[in-house]
């Protein structure tokens, strides 16, 4: 696999090996022993996988320690514009995010270490999105960031009045009224 850096510490996309011939195609989708030899070094738990239709916008969520997540995001069909904002008090790059496409065709990882809110637009008709998770969901350590926080500037790649949000994701506070322990 290729592991490539962001510009973000710690945050990593990732290519893996792909092997095509005249019946499709193989790629090993996780070996645990290639990522941490990429630096990546956790305790896979769970795995979550959500269906959205065009115009979704997913986010921008994570949980507060000592439930905080690291992720490895990956879709299994159509396109999405996957977000990562580092929510690290003390980073250097504290505020900043990094946003990829990642499709079923390029078969892109993004890994998003703990310290980071995440969410995505879905750009194709429809998207099946797989994740890792490196903690168990906890409801009462769940927080988010206003996904069109101006301070962020994110373009989530959706027309305004075709986006399709949850109240919740809407009511979520600005970065610098959200509640963070990184």
């Amino acid at each position: 696999m290729i592991v490539k850096n962001t510009g973000i510490e710690g945050l990593k996309i990732i290519e893996p090996k792909k092997y095509e011939d005249h019946r499709g195609y193989f790629f090993e989708s996780f070996n645990k022993n290639e990522y941490e030899e990429a630096g990546i070094h956790a305790n896979w738990v769970q795995d979550n996988q959500s269906r959205s239709m065009y115009g979704v916008v997913r986010g921008l969520h994570y949980q507060v320690s000592p439930h905080a997540q690291a992720k490895l995001v990956r879709v299994l069909s159509g396109l999405i514009y996957d977000v990562a904002v580092d929510i690290r008090k003390n980073s250097p790059t504290f505020g900043q995010w990094h946003g990829l496409e990642i499709s079923n065709k390029n078969n892109l990882v993004f890994y998003i270490p703990e310290g980071f809110a995440h969410g995505f637009s879905v750009l194709s008709e429809e998207a099946t999105v797989l994740y890792k998770c490196s903690v168990l969901y906890n409801p009462q350590a769940e927080r988010g960031i206003l996904f069109n926080d101006p301070t962020l500037g994110i373009d989530w790649g959706i027309p305004t009045e075709k986006m399709v949000l949850t109240e919740r994701d809407k009511a979520f506070p600005e970065l610098q009224k959200a509640e963070m322990n990184f």
